[in-house]
């Protein structure tokens, strides 16, 4: 039952609606429409408010969104042609019944979520290439681009970063795709790397907005991972990456660390170099490990830099109630309390067994937010985690103030057309009565236990 506040006899009966759009833990409600009466505000009959201030404003939403790996793009390329238009326009358009997906964030090269480790420069063993006279996007073209091409379609202003998860081994100390650290001598030369592959997919009607330097950069037992220190990172960044943009007239936002949370030392150092913080947008993270309050120390560090959520898995099977609370209270509600302009789950698509991967290190266990046998397709928890925040907070939209009541994580934003969009969690072991306050105004709704509610008016 919902309940609604009613106004005296002698008060104008100005009544406006409210859409709530909630996803219970039952599974029973995912993304279902209830409609509100807004209502002239009177003392709250509610066990708890949450009152909204527009008037204190923080960062700017840059989207929510997945990672388009190569095993995701694989699985949606070789659904019929009528099977992968419903799907990506479900993914990526703005109707009632699709979920707006406005950021994606791609592997510069393989990631472990491609069936072999590769790059855009692969030469025989013993042998280089430092013009990069090799340099190819040729595996990307195969699934990679013409998914991207697709989607660009139904959303052409989304935001695509590309991360790399390693240089060509040629450039590396060890010679192997897992592990080792970037050579210095190859600097000048990775540093063109990523230009090429920014032009390269510009060629393709493609937009890198942005680079991660690397992706965690402290975990180098992955296949392909890399060891990249803090002081390396700031030297490659400031001595070559940053000119090269420069010289070549690039205006993709280079971020750094784009690993856990347990280390906000890694990034707050390289921004203390004022010559590498020249040509640095922000940070991005993870939270395999820390808090995800690790963000707002960052900030407070370096306010005039920005924050990016980058990663964060689904295990599969999946148990939808633990990950659906776990992820919004922490990422959802968490990261953009902190700061964060987007949230990205982990990989958007996988097949039934979570293929493909690669050998020596890949994620044998990472659910898709979708997956995909053939053209049926199953939407898990990542789909609905992101979409309980994709669907109504859209790009250009900013975080505003919004109390937190116990048992009661929320964010609220301004969105581009003028509504405020609040994300409510009861956290509660019981049904919760809630009253949302704004301005004048007010909504009387209850959640039951772990329900998760988006609130647009």
């Amino acid at each position: 039952m919902l309940l609604i506040v009613a106004s005296c006899a002698d008060e104008p009966k100005e009544t406006t609606q409210a859409n709530l759009w909630l996803t219970t833990l039952d599974q029973k409600s995912l993304l279902d429409l209830r409609t509100l009466d807004v209502t002239p505000a009177k003392d709250s009959i509610s066990q708890a408010t949450i009152t909204i201030d527009t008037s204190q404003t923080f960062q700017e939403i840059d989207g929510f969104g997945y990672t388009l790996t190569g095993g995701s793009a694989l699985h949606i390329n070789r659904m019929k042609d009528s099977a992968r238009t419903a799907l990506l326009q479900e993914l990526f358009g703005t109707g009632e019944d699709e979920i707006g997906v406005s950021y994606l964030r791609l592997s510069i090269g393989a990631s472990d979520l491609n069936k072999a480790p590769f790059s855009y420069n692969d030469v025989p063993e013993g042998e280089t290439d430092v013009k990069l006279e090799n340099f190819s996007l040729a595996n990307d073209t195969v699934h990679v681009v013409p998914v991207l091409k697709e989607i660009l379609e139904i959303s052409p202003e989304i935001k695509i970063m590309g991360s790399p998860w390693s240089p060509p081994a040629w450039m590396k100390d060890n010679k192997d795709t897992r592990g080792g650290s970037l050579l210095e001598e190859y600097y000048p030369v990775y540093a063109e790397y990523f230009v090429k592959y920014i032009e390269a997919m510009a060629e393709h009607g493609i937009t890198i907005d942005a680079i991660t330097v690397q992706n965690e950069p402290l975990h180098p037992g992955n296949n392909p991972s890399l060891l990249m220190l803090a002081e390396d990172q700031a030297e490659f960044i400031k001595n070559h990456l940053g000119p090269a943009f420069e010289k070549n007239n690039i205006d993709t936002k280079i971020i750094i660390y784009d690993h856990n949370a347990d280390r906000p030392d890694y990034p707050i150092s390289i921004l203390n170099d004022p010559e590498a913080a020249q040509y640095i947008d922000g940070s991005a993270f993870h939270l395999y490990g820390g808090e995800i309050e690790a963000l707002t120390e960052v900030h407070e560090a370096h306010p005039d830099k920005n924050l990016y959520f980058t990663e964060q898995w689904v295990g599969a099977p999946g148990n939808f109630a633990q990950e659906m609370t776990w992820h919004i209270e922490n990422l959802i509600i968490g990261a953009t309390r902190n700061w964060s302009r987007n949230v990205l789950e982990w990989n958007l698509a996988a097949d039934e067994n979570q293929d493909p991967h690669t050998d020596r290190g890949g994620c044998d266990r990472c659910l898709g937010a979708v997956t995909i046998v053939g053209d049926e397709v199953t939407r898990e928890p990542a789909y609905y985690i992101i979409a309980q925040a994709s669907k109504f907070v859209r790009p250009g939209s900013v975080r505003v103030e919004s109390n937190m009541p116990e048992n009661l994580p929320n964010v609220a934003f301004k969105t581009p057309d003028g509504k405020i969009a609040i994300i409510v969690q009861n956290k509660a072991g019981e049904e919760q009565n809630i009253t949302v306050r704004f301005e004048n105004q007010q909504i009387v709704f209850q959640l039951s236990a772990g329900a998760v509610g988006t609130l647009i008016f």
